[in-house]
């Protein structure tokens, strides 16, 4: 064998990409630094009202927060932006699990930037009761829809809000509006009763259903079905389409034997199919439609008007239990009364009731 075909032997080895210097320790202690910068509330507020989305997720970031001083930071970005909300239509879209609402929402936010809007789209994943933790997953299986310039993707932990909701989604709703979105959808966490607190931050309420899904999830769908505006049987294509259609008519029925909702709005149902794109412009035609008659009967702007007073009257509530947890005088009562609970030596009411007697006592000045 030749010393030419030694060089192209599968054993001889090439000349390696040449490597990059390593970083010194102060290129590190650099980077480090240039992270943990801190942005000053102004500069947010003004990234924000120039449409700028690294500003508005460092935003959200400070929201979604518990350090005391981020929320001081985030109240006043809040308070900024707030003159410049209110001017989008925001859509809740929920359904149970294994019914396509993040390929729903992908596709109905591809077909809405498609008509100029600008979507942003806040995703509550569900937190594990156990480790807190939460995957975020969202962005990934919206691949499309995240590389769209006109849509902002922002997945959250729901954390142990209510219905799966995350805390502070309601500002977060503001500042999406304030930095230009013109519409914003709120993918939910499962169906439940507690997903009446997504109901109270939305204009119009969308249940995703299924064909065929079985008698067991009626006891969980008469619940939410009341609160829904509108109902798309999802996945409505191929063998399935003569089983949405018969689940069409089920739905339609169902829906006529609840009152008449305080909108005038008369909840409508829909086929369609995610995945094929199918049936995605008449969800949004009916939108529109509901839209254009709560405008009209002055129903819209009453619906928000109450919603402004639900959410002053939760964040209240918020606070007090903040305060109350984080009372270190009631830490010690609260752990000493645990102790004489679980030794069976004082009642829960007893232990609870001394508890709320010490702290509206220590407060009586206030």
């Amino acid at each position: 064998m030749t010393a030419k075909k030694k060089d192209k032997s599968a054993l001889s080895e090439n000349e390696g990409i040449t490597q990059p210097d390593s970083f010194s320790s102060q290129s590190i202690a650099a980077i480090q630094n240039l992270r943990r910068q801190k942005v000053s509330p102004e500069i947010l507020i003004e990234g924000i009202l120039k449409g700028d989305k690294v500003s508005l997720s460092r935003a959200i970031t400070l929201i979604e927060s518990t350090n005391p001083e981020h929320q001081n930071k985030a109240n006043t970005i809040i308070n900024a932006c707030l003159p410049y909300a209110n001017k989008s239509v925001r859509v809740g879209i929920t359904g149970v699990p294994g019914v396509g609402k993040s390929t729903f929402i992908e596709a109905f936010g591809l077909y809405l930037t498609g008509l100029g809007k600008k979507v942003a789209v806040l995703a509550i994943d569900p937190s594990s009761s156990i480790s807190r933790g939460s995957i975020l997953g969202d962005k990934t299986r919206m691949e499309d829809l995240v590389k769209d310039t006109n849509a902002y993707i922002r997945p959250s932990a729901s954390g142990e809000s209510l219905g799966g909701v995350s805390r502070k989604t309601r500002e977060s709703i503001i500042l999406c509006e304030a930095c230009g979105f013109d519409t914003i959808l709120i993918e939910t966490v499962g169906v439940g009763q507690s997903e009446t607190a997504v109901h109270s931050m939305v204009d119009f309420f969308l249940l995703l259903n299924l064909a065929g899904a079985g008698d067991e999830l009626q006891g969980i769908k008469r619940g939410i079905m009341e609160m829904a505006d509108a109902v798309v049987i999802n996945k409505a294509d191929g063998d399935n389409l003569a089983k949405a259609r018969n689940a069409k008519l089920d739905v339609n029925r169902a829906l006529h034997l609840f009152p008449v909702k305080p909108s005038g709005w008369q909840p409508k149902v829909v086929l369609a199919s995610a995945f094929y794109k199918t049936g995605i412009e008449n969800v949004w035609e009916m939108i529109t439609d509901y839209l254009q008659l709560t405008t009209e009967n002055s129903y819209l702007e009453t619906h928000r008007r109450e919603q402004n007073q639900y959410w002053m009257m939760e964040t209240i509530n918020e606070q007090l239990l903040q305060k109350f947890y984080n009372n270190s005088d009631v830490i010690a009562l609260l752990n000493e009364n645990k102790k004489a609970v679980q030794k069976n030596e004082k009642s829960p009411f007893a232990a609870a009731f001394e508890i709320l007697a010490f702290y509206e006592n220590k407060n009586k000045e206030i």
